[in-house]
């Protein structure tokens, strides 16, 4: 029992890690007042990244570097269309993510010569060094939305243009900072999500940069609240997987026949219904409130 609940403890920090970099990433951007929701994207963007380059290098810093990077590429392309082309942002930041896996599987055929499995073994840690990891980059990120000037001139920014310009600041400027940083978190993300099996996985991302997005709003839009509605979400991702492997009748893990399905949508039923909930009380709380804005 006691080895079962260090597994499942273990496995929701594990899960819960890379939605909490990602949440926070995507929190520079709602405190900014210009809300990405290319999460999914650049983290897709990350994680590919950081296989090529940690198969190449057999290096993990260089991996996550990589990975960092790809996702901020992604953004910066979501901020120049959002804010330097007007661009509505949301519409921006969806084509972001249709873009990516498309892209990631253009590459990877004409570089690999496949669009499957990109393994990266040399890349791979185990998990108390991804979360090690994890928790430094958490805790510079929480810092800087938080405790710094650059994080409180983030949040004049979203109180409008005539605001920050009134403080001396530019809007424009910390936006699209915001996105840069959004992206390069959410490409760590992915990176980390590489890290811990050794390769890039088409799917692997599948829903978890949307979940990431939900995890801000949850933790009413601050650090430390985003980073615990990933424990939430990590919860359950590691609740839906070790399931399937307690005994059970008919199903080929020993799950009863039918329920591992269900299991596994089990964040997703939870991101749905707690995207509901927020999205009524928010409405209550803020008549015309709406999810983004242009800067």
């Amino acid at each position: 029992m006691i080895d079962r609940l260090a597994a499942l403890c273990l496995a929701a920090l594990s899960s819960a890690a890379p939605l909490a970099i990602a949440a926070l990433g995507a929190l520079a951007t709602e405190s900014a007042g210009s809300l990405s929701i290319a999460v999914e994207g650049s983290m897709v963007a990350g994680a590919f990244a950081a296989a090529a380059v940690g198969q190449a290098s057999g290096s993990l810093a260089l991996g996550l570097a990589a990975g960092a990077s790809g996702g901020l590429l992604l953004s910066s392309l979501v901020a120049a269309s959002a804010l330097a082309l007007r661009a509505d942002v949301f519409v921006a930041g969806l084509a972001a993510n249709l873009l990516a896996p498309g892209l990631v599987s253009m590459l990877s055929q004409a570089i690999y010569g496949t669009k499957g499995v990109l393994g990266s073994e040399l890349m791979r840690t185990d998990p108390v060094a991804i979360l090690a990891i994890s928790a430094a980059a958490l805790t510079l990120l929480a810092l800087a939305l938080s405790r710094t000037v650059f994080g409180l001139r983030l949040r004049a920014s979203g109180q409008g243009d005539e605001a920050a310009k009134a403080a001396g600041i530019s809007a424009p400027s910390y936006r699209f900072s915001a996105h840069l940083l959004a992206g390069a978190s959410a490409g760590l993300a992915g990176a980390t999500l590489v890290a811990g099996i050794g390769a890039y996985v088409p799917g692997m991302v599948t829903g978890r940069g949307w979940i990431a997005l939900v995890a801000v709003f949850l933790g009413a839009r601050k650090p430390l609240g985003a980073m615990g509605g990933s424990l939430l979400f990590g919860l359950l991702f590691a609740v839906s997987n070790l399931a399937q492997a307690f005994p059970g009748q008919g199903g080929a893990s020993g799950t009863p026949a039918g329920y591992a399905e269900l299991l596994q949508t089990l964040p997703f039923i939870a991101t749905a219904v707690a995207l509901i909930v927020w999205k009524r009380v928010a409405r209550r709380e803020r008549p015309g409130w709406q999810d983004s804005q242009n800067g």
